[in-house]
């Protein structure tokens, strides 16, 4: 379709009439594409691009502000690293937090951006919100709970959805109204300190992916041949150091994206379940997240009881799902919160890690709270006389001997 008779599709659609719109502005294709639709087709008076700073980095938000540059607006930028690292990475570190492979990291930044953008957008007046998710994804769903949440009184408005408007369509109209783009791979990204979303629903089947669109990962056969050893320590369920250094979790994070990056850990190729039930091949990068989640899953294996670790899979699942689907402040998901919260006092330890070529093998375990006691279970240990088990084990047996005789009945 010729972009005149694009322009004249927005043109003929029925819009709200806003007057001082919020817009989530990342500096990606969708929300720059987003201040000219604001301007030329709803009319609104005034713009107020906001940028959440959740560690995506400082040349992607510099990235960002050039094209708000060109676009004539000034983005107004909320540094949210603090709060989605110790508030939100902590409990997913400590929930294992994986939706079918993936380290939940997108669908908790879109729902801390919306929570922040529509309070924002409360205290200085506007009377709607803007966000640049398509029809297909799942962020649609994830924005607009927390925006009915947090300020329901407020237009929601969805253009590249609500306009029907194909990736194609966007990049004709950006090239008319001199919206720059400078997308790696079509798609764009997605980055925060935990986890980079690749291209999310642009990937085809079989499409090959090239080297230039990761950030830290380097493909494992192009990864050091000696590989790197690492330390790793946690206290109740966080890790606190690396390398014998104390360190904030989001200075950890960061740092271990490049060493883990760098040999060939935390490439993510799956098919995801979207929120509609729908499947796309979906790319991550996710370094740092691979070490951490794969220590603390051993962690609590050997300090939780065997009880709690089962009854914490349900729940992992359970949140996993929930927050994946936009259920951040959904009151179960709090209760789901508050009983991970209450296992994860004695999953302290250190590790030695092995990273290479892909892998994660781990050397060395150390913990003052674990549940293993090598003087009992080891079979090289004469700690605990076998012979106590003889009835342990004939009761234990019983209701097999009962369901014998039935079954000769039968």
């Amino acid at each position: 379709m010729s972009v005149k008779k694009i322009i004249a599709r927005l043109e003929a659609a029925e819009v709200p009439k806003v007057r001082k719109v919020a817009l989530a502005y990342s500096g990606g294709l969708d929300s720059s594409l987003s201040v000219e639709l604001l301007r030329r087709i709803y009319k609104a008076e005034q713009i107020v691009p906001i940028t959440i700073d959740v560690g995506q980095g400082k040349e992607e938000i510099a990235e960002g502000n050039a094209k708000a540059r060109v676009l004539k607006v000034k983005p107004i930028l909320i540094d949210a690293k603090d709060e989605f690292s110790s508030a939100w990475l902590t409990k997913a570190i400590r929930t294992n937090s994986d939706y079918n492979g993936y380290p939940v990291s997108t669908s908790m930044t879109r729902q801390l951006v919306a929570r922040i953008i529509a309070l924002k957008a409360r205290s200085l007046g506007c009377d709607a919100v803007l966000e640049g998710s398509t029809g297909k994804g799942n962020d649609q769903y994830r924005m607009h709970n927390v925006f009915k949440m947090f300020a329901p009184e407020l237009d929601v408005l969805v253009p590249v959805r609500d306009f029907d408007l194909q990736r194609v369509e966007e990049e004709q109209l950006c090239k008319a109204w001199g919206v720059p783009v400078n997308e790696v791979i079509r798609g764009g990204d997605d980055k925060t300190m935990w986890c980079r979303s690749i291209a999310s629903g642009a990937i085809d089947l079989n499409q090959e992916l090239p080297d230039r669109i990761w950030m830290w990962l380097t493909r494992p056969e192009k990864a050091p041949a000696k590989g790197e050893t690492i330390d790793v320590a946690f206290e109740q369920g966080l890790p606190t150091k690396l390398n014998g250094r104390k360190l904030r979790l989001d200075t950890l994070i960061e740092r271990l994206n490049v060493i883990a990056g760098r040999n060939g850990v935390g490439r993510i190729d799956m098919f995801e379940d979207g929120i509609m039930g729908l499947k796309s091949r979906e790319i991550y990068e996710a370094p740092a997240a691979h070490v951490i989640l794969k220590l603390h899953r051993d962690l609590e294996a050997q300090c939780l009881t065997k009880e709690e670790i089962h009854f914490k899979k349900i729940v992992e699942d359970q949140w996993a799902t929930m927050v994946y689907h936009g259920e951040w402040y959904h009151p179960l998901k709090t209760a789901l919160d508050a009983f991970v919260d209450a296992t994860q006092r004695p999953v302290n330890g250190r590790f030695k890690v092995k990273l290479y070529k892909g892998n994660i093998d781990i050397v060395e375990r150390h913990s003052d709270t674990s549940l293993f006691s090598r003087e009992i279970r080891s079979i090289k240990a004469t700690g605990f006389d076998q012979r106590t088990c003889r009835d342990a084990a004939k009761i234990r047996g019983l209701p097999f001997e009962i369901l014998a005789k039935r079954a000769e009945k039968l």
